[in-house]
């Protein structure tokens, strides 16, 4: 029995609920993001919405698990580099000490 097989036990709704949530969590971030004019935030939140779609699609039986993954993948890499790149552009400070 490979590492991890309990998991095909668990029922595909919960499966469908975990990543409806977090294309819910990366849909209203993306909405909020552009509406607050941080357009790289906007489109890093918008392609991890879309890495749960792709997700989805598995469990929908409308691809392979492979495939899936490996798109899901590339969306939530994009999506990460979009949100570094949005951090360094507004430009990450550290703390300043005092010296009282």
């Amino acid at each position: 029995m490979p590492i991890g097989a309990f998991v095909n036990n668990i029922p595909m709704p919960l499966f469908m609920l975990v990543h409806l949530t977090g294309f819910v969590v990366g849909a209203v971030l993306a909405y909020r993001s552009f509406g607050g004019g941080a357009r790289l935030f906007g489109s890093g939140f918008a392609l991890y919405a879309l890495a749960e779609v792709s997700y989805m699609t598995y469990h929908l039986d409308w691809t392979v698990f492979l495939f899936a993954h490996t798109i899901s993948e590339v969306f939530d890499l994009l999506g990460f580099v979009l949100v570094f790149a949005g951090l360094a552009r507004r430009g990450i400070k550290a703390p300043v000490a005092s010296n009282r």
